[in-house]
């Protein structure tokens, strides 16, 4: 796996983790990108809508791509992927928290 993989997978995970410790498990795209870029995993706009894209052909997230501001929801299953009780292979295992 290239290490670009590694960060996109990272990525997925940390967006997964951020929607799920938020109210009603919706953020939308503008803190997605600060949140991600405070993690240490720096994205463009159009490099995290792709992100995105992704994470919503896997039915982790749900948002309309039509607006013209991304207001991103976790599903049940991205939020099962965030806690580690389910796993992908393009998205990185949770590690413990302690």
């Amino acid at each position: 796996m290239s290490y670009a993989e590694d960060v996109s997978r990272h990525r997925r995970l940390a967006v997964l983790r951020h929607l799920a410790d938020v109210p009603e498990y919706v953020s939308n795209a503008s803190i997605l990108q600060d949140v991600l870029n405070r993690l240490g995993l720096p994205v463009s706009y159009d490099a995290l809508q792709t992100e995105l894209h992704w994470l919503r052909e896997q039915s982790f997230v749900e948002f309309d791509p039509d607006t013209p501001f991304l207001v991103v929801t976790a599903t049940r299953r991205g939020v099962d992927i965030a806690k580690g009780l389910a796993t992908h292979p393009g998205v990185q295992r949770p590690r413990p928290r302690r």
